[in-house]
């Protein structure tokens, strides 16, 4: 059995004062985490084999991902009664130079257990592990254990501000994105998009990386909501 408890929401668990770097809250990876279904290119998801020319770290809220999709049971894991997470790591995606990326660009077994279950407390479903190997990591130059390295040292990495004082506060993208590069003096605040549901509450973080994986400015059009507008942040059931 595996436990992890570090602090994103509250103050007693925070490395330092309004900065945590926090991952799991509190997370005990089964020790059967199941196999996953195959991920396969297909019609609406082509196969594309592209250059590379930079990536994205894509970081999920999982309090608001629980509160919209907590019933759906590829999230049961991450949405139980024995987890409890701030940010999690969705994946590690390989851009194209323009507009269109590569996926899907091989073909891949299903991952063993011994590959997910390391990375559960990381990426809380071994089916969004399954998927992000077959559709992002199959079109790098690496192996799933140097992918998924890669990915988790990145992730590890990232700081964040003291999510639960900035989910009462009235706030815009711009003022959030400056709150969370003051705690990553690594990332500015360009490098950071933000993703928000139609009622705008924080859903994730995609933040901009160079073929080098240093980050840099993400390239216009590339997506995330308008530093004008508003950021609602769902704390989680239970939380006032």
């Amino acid at each position: 059995m595996r436990k992890i408890v570090l602090g994103i929401l509250g103050s007693g668990l925070a490395l330092l004062p309004g900065i945590a770097s926090a991952q799991a809250l509190m997370c005990r990876a089964p020790l059967n985490p199941g196999r996953p279904l195959a991920e396969l290119p297909n019609a609406r998801e082509p196969r594309r084999i592209l250059p590379i020319g930079s990536y994205t770290l894509a970081l999920t809220w999982n309090p608001g991902l629980c509160r919209a999709h907590g019933d759906d049971p590829d999230n049961r894991f991450r949405c139980g009664a024995t987890t409890r997470f701030g940010f999690s790591l969705h994946g590690l995606w390989p851009d194209g130079e323009g507009k269109t990326w590569p996926q899907y660009c091989a073909d891949t077994r299903i991952l063993p257990p011994a590959q997910i279950r390391p990375m559960l407390c990381t990426t809380p479903s071994a089916q969004l592990i399954q998927h992000e190997w077959a559709k992002h990591g199959t079109c790098t130059a690496m192996t799933p254990a140097s992918y998924f390295g890669t990915a988790k040292r990145l992730y590890d990495k990232v700081r964040y501000p003291d999510m639960d004082r900035l989910s009462r506060a009235d706030l815009t993208i711009g003022q959030f994105k400056a709150r969370f590069a003051a705690a990553n003096p690594g990332i500015p605040a360009n490098a950071i998009r933000v993703t928000v549901t139609k009622e705008d509450w924080l859903d994730e973080l995609w933040l901009c990386l160079d073929k080098g994986l240093r980050y840099e400015a993400c390239k216009p059009g590339s997506g995330g909501a308008a530093d004008g507008n508003a950021l609602r942040i769902w704390r989680g059931v239970g939380r006032r």
